[in-house]
């Protein structure tokens, strides 16, 4: 190698490209780290079993009418496609803008009791998914606020008191293409269940969210009506936040029934991407991970997150806390330090400290 200043520092030539390549190798360790991280979020679905295939023939119209998610509707006229496809490929070559799927569905006995998840792969460019015309989840954003999430695998907890079981059920999807490809275009559609913990209170489905960060909002009386509703779980990324980073927070009011009187109790968090806190009624229960940030603190340091997105919540519930016959109301405060972010996976809600403890007796080795 030939230098042109014969008095070139070689030491310090080399000290600037181990400087250099010490760079590079950071640089690609984060690629490789993000990359892992992105890998197991994907796989937090897995260990689901698919109970009813879904794939096939739909019932499908172009236009938007919310009559459609009506049971009793009578789709017979409707064109027939193949699900999953992308519209253009089934006769509607070039249209964007609204259209809806329907699809009949046996409930086999055997999803009684189980975690059941409406698995719809991916949609083009954003959805709403109800089931008995009950909204069980949405990806993106309609006009006028329109938001795509054409790249979100879609996983909808359905609710047992929706499903009919040994009986027919009605799916119907309401989508909305901007551009290009559009509709149910690929991945696995089905009827799926996982082996997990069955709650007493069911707290799946929509919750009030807002973006930001006030102590205001962890008190039970405080008056959360003009927030948006989310659907817990779920990323808020694929529900109009495409890459919002910081602090949100979710609310949501419930009754403890008279059977759950006097025992023990604990909230089940699902898992959370990153950090959180959870209050009842105004009073922390339980927290995952160092938000440095105390509340009404603006000088305080900042949160330090790891690996607690992959950690399940399981906090206890004080007795002395709980309103017996009236509402309760969980507050969660959650912070995502980068890529996806919110109490994306179940299960969510109220159950006894026996059922829990009984649970993880008999699962230990999972």
């Amino acid at each position: 190698m030939k230098f042109r200043n014969n008095n070139i520092n070689t030491n310090s030539f080399w000290t600037s490209l181990s400087g250099i390549l010490i760079l590079i190798l950071l640089a690609v360790s984060s690629l490789f780290l993000s990359a892992c991280r992105i890998k197991n979020n994907n796989n937090d679905y897995n260990g689901f079993k698919t109970e009813v295939d879904l794939k096939g023939e739909w019932k499908f119209s172009i236009g938007d009418d919310m009559n459609w998610i009506k049971p009793e509707f009578n789709d017979e006229n409707w064109e027939n496609i193949k699900v999953p496809s992308p519209w253009e490929n089934e006769g509607f070559n070039g249209y964007d803008g609204y259209a809806w799927y329907r699809k009949h569905f046996m409930a086999p006995i055997n999803l009684k009791g189980k975690s059941v998840y409406l698995s719809m792969g991916y949609i083009d460019d954003c959805d709403e998914v109800f089931v008995n015309g009950h909204l069980i989840g949405f990806s993106g954003s309609f006009p006028p606020d329109y938001y795509t999430a054409y790249n979100a695998m879609r996983m909808y907890p359905c609710p047992q008191d929706l499903i009919n079981f040994n009986s027919d059920n009605v799916i119907a999807v309401r989508v909305y293409d901007d551009q290009l490809e559009g509709g149910i275009i690929s991945g696995d559609i089905s009827v799926k269940t996982i082996e997990s913990l069955q709650t007493d209170i069911n707290l799946e489905g929509q919750w009030k969210f807002s973006l930001g960060d006030s102590s205001a909002f962890k008190d039970k009386d405080f008056g959360d009506k003009k927030w948006e509703n989310l659907i817990v779980p779920g990323y808020w990324e694929t529900q109009g936040h495409k890459d919002y980073d910081g602090f949100a927070w979710y609310r949501k009011t419930f009754v403890i029934p008279d059977n759950l009187k006097n025992k023990k109790l604990l909230f089940l968090g699902g898992k959370i991407d990153d950090l959180d806190q959870v209050y009842l009624n105004g009073i922390l229960i339980g927290s995952t991970g160092n938000m440095g940030k105390d509340l009404g603190n603006s000088f305080a340091t900042k949160p330090v997150f790891d690996q607690e997105w992959s950690k399940f919540r399981a906090y206890n519930i004080p007795e002395s806390l709980i309103i017996q016959g009236k509402p309760n109301t969980i507050a969660v405060r959650v912070y995502d330090g980068y890529l996806n972010g919110g109490i994306y996976q179940g299960p969510v809600g109220v159950i006894t400290q026996d059922k829990y403890t009984k649970f993880w007796r008999e699962n230990r080795n999972r």
